[in-house]
């Protein structure tokens, strides 16, 4: 708006403008609901920090002695989903969600149904997070699988790179012998995973953008799920519960690589020590349940759990 280079259209029939800031919008709307009332929209800086949107529609002829009235609704208030779908079709979508909207919307309904039942936000986002694992318990064994046959053969793969480090092409083709020998497919752990981030992005959109979020207490010394956790436990458990999780994985062979499996969760981690604690708990909550389902299924596959512990 600062540069007016925002493309919006400059007319319409029916719809709503709004000005949105994280949790809270504010919206004309025009017309009852299916009403067809042409309009102009604009926007325009009105001062250094004032900006505005707004509708110009006029009411056309009136006859002499008749009436005519325009109805226009203002809201100003929390971007709850119910509420504003109410007001007006679409009026929900001032919850912006971006380009996983068709994932969050759903994931946001499950949420709110289990809260309905829960009546604690912090247990439903752990409720969800638990359903949606057991959702894709099966796709997220086959990447465990994978990831426990390159964890049985990476002694071999480690005395093999021993042996060859001075013939860098002999290395890589006896590297593809043994994976072809094992039936072992090296990026089989990341596919299963790569199909689950687009749900897990959703709902990190989700926790983000829900109001009811904000000043809902979970448990003990967490008052406010929407704010950062004062005393920085929450942060340190999801530190602690990534790096055992990292630990688990089998060693890259190569060593700049298995440098950056532990530099990469730690970058991480910082992050997580400003994000709201209702984000922080279900990715707790998402890690516990992943290790767990990585130490049974290595105990079950005979490739008993061991932890990588970095080499620097």
């Amino acid at each position: 708006m600062e540069k007016n280079k925002i493309d919006i259209e400059k007319s319409s029939n029916d719809g709503y403008v709004a000005m949105v800031q994280h949790y809270f919008a504010s919206a004309w709307v025009l017309g009852k609901p299916g009403e067809s009332i042409p309009r102009d929209l604009f926007m325009r800086k009105v001062d250094n920090n004032l900006y505005a949107v707004g509708m110009i529609s006029g009411l056309g002829s009136v006859e002499p002695g008749a009436t005519k009235a325009v109805d226009a609704l203002l809201y100003a208030g929390p971007q709850e989903e119910d509420k504003l779908e109410a007001i007006a079709p679409g009026l929900e979508l001032v919850k912006d969600y971006g380009w996983l909207t068709i994932l969050a919307k759903p994931l946001y309904w499950l949420l709110n149904q289990l809260h309905s039942m829960i009546g604690n936000w912090g247990w439903s986002i752990m409720a969800l997070v638990v359903l949606i694992k057991i959702a894709f318990y099966w796709l997220t064994a086959k990447g465990y699988q994978s990831m426990a046959k390159m964890k049985a053969i990476n002694p071999k793969i480690m005395e093999m790179r021993e042996r060859l480090k001075d013939k860098p092409q002999e290395m890589q083709q006896e590297m593809m012998r043994i994976y072809r020998e094992e039936k072992v497919n090296p990026m089989g752990g990341c596919f299963p995973m790569l199909i689950q981030i687009p749900v897990f992005i959703a709902l990190y959109w989700v926790l983000l953008s829900t109001v009811e979020m904000r000043n809902a207490p979970w448990a003990g010394w967490i008052h406010d799920l929407a704010a950062p956790d004062p005393f920085y436990i929450l942060p340190l458990v999801m530190t602690l519960t990534t790096l055992l999780q990292t630990a688990l994985n089998p060693a890259p062979p190569d060593p700049i690589q298995a440098k950056m499996m532990w530099f990469m969760p730690l970058a991480f981690s910082v992050m997580f020590f400003f994000f709201p604690s209702g984000l922080v708990l279900y990715w707790i909550t998402n890690n516990v349940l992943s290790i767990a389902q990585q130490w049974l299924i290595n105990t079950r596959m005979g490739v008993p759990p061991q932890f990588n512990l970095p080499k620097f």
